[in-house]
């Protein structure tokens, strides 16, 4: 009995924590031109799962433990109110998009950790983290659920994205891989899976040589089709597309020539192709990423039409930075205004 009491106690703490209410975006990394190779990713793979629980949830475990004794009715009502206010905060908040016709069994249990980790995912640098561990904390309970795998792959994407050692982007990277390629494997139906495979596969590209870093290109590519085949409206599927365009526009005679090695059918893409997928994120959700606008900016100016890049440095100016690919562009987005002018 005491031990479903603590346990019960440090679910109510993971559904309640509170969280930024700011948005992101998450952005891909195929970059074909990084000259890294990617060594010993396997013996990565442990990395985060090593640390998976919280200093919150053992700080939880300890309070718990040390007045367990001295736990009072007052403190039991107080605990079924948080939990009563929480059930008709999660109720009254929206359905996420891949849950709103699935009638799975269980559904109505993972539904409030879904609808946070979303929430999560969508806020500050820190919100990310604990979302990231909501989601390792719960995984034994739910690792069974597609829906529930692909956020987790999710979160180690973002992770990825806000790791700093190299070490650590390829562990988080590789894990999310496997991830979602568990979550694949119980159906091939999701968007959302593909498109967080093509994340995450652009993600591992950094740290491979030339003849991986193709491979990835068109396992990304192929992955981006079929999220976009499954949810045409996906603003952020398109970005994907054209970040994937505007590479391979880019790609070195070497890269070509290896690709067209590997593979019957090279890969192929022009700038024009880029530029039209950028927009088509945009016109789906104005102002959807900074990154966006830089890329628009870039296409234009190198078609020659240097009027519709000066006006989209500008839009592109009136955009925070949310990831980290925003702020990697600020130095260049400041240069394209020195050089198309005002």
């Amino acid at each position: 009995m005491e031990e479903n009491q603590r346990v019960g106690r440090r679910r109510r703490f993971l559904f309640t924590r509170e969280r930024s209410d700011s948005t992101g975006s998450s952005s891909v990394y195929f970059t074909a031109t990084s000259g890294a190779t990617f060594t010993d990713a396997e013996s990565e793979g442990g990395y985060t799962t090593a640390n998976a629980e919280s200093d919150y949830e053992r700080d939880s475990d300890r309070e718990s433990e040390d007045g367990e004794d001295e736990v009072s009715c007052e403190t039991v009502k107080m605990g079924r109110k948080d939990s009563l206010d929480l059930e008709a905060e999660v109720t009254s908040g929206p359905v996420p998009r891949d849950l709103e016709a699935d009638a799975s069994p269980g559904l109505e249990a993972v539904l409030p950790l879904l609808r946070q980790a979303d929430e999560l995912h969508q806020g500050s640098a820190q919100s990310k983290r604990e979302g990231f561990q909501l989601l390792l904390n719960n995984k034994l309970a739910y690792g069974s659920r597609q829906d529930f795998l692909w956020r987790l792959a999710r979160a180690y994407s973002d992770m990825c994205e806000l790791a700093e050692e190299v070490s650590e982007k390829k562990s988080y990277a590789l894990n999310g891989k496997e991830e979602v390629e568990a979550a694949l494997e119980k159906g091939d139906e999701s968007a959302d899976c593909h498109q967080w495979y093509a994340v995450l596969c652009g993600q591992l590209a950094e740290h491979e040589g030339i003849q991986r870093r193709i491979q990835s290109g068109f396992s990304f590519k192929k992955h981006v089709d079929q999220a976009l085949a499954l949810q045409p409206e996906n603003p952020m599927a398109h970005f994907l597309l054209g970040r994937w365009c505007y590479q391979v526009a880019h790609l070195s005679w070497l890269e070509k020539k290896t690709a067209t090695a590997l593979f019957e059918s090279p890969l192929s893409a022009t700038i024009e192709d880029a530029l039209q997928s950028f927009l088509k994120a945009e016109e789906l959700q104005p102002g959807f990423s900074k990154a966006g606008r830089v890329y628009i900016s870039k296409c234009y100016r190198e078609l020659g039409k240097n009027s519709e890049a000066r006006q989209w440095v500008k839009l592109a100016m009136e955009l925070p930075d949310v990831t980290n690919e925003d702020s990697a562009f600020q130095k260049e987005l400041e240069e394209l205004e020195v050089i198309l002018g005002h």
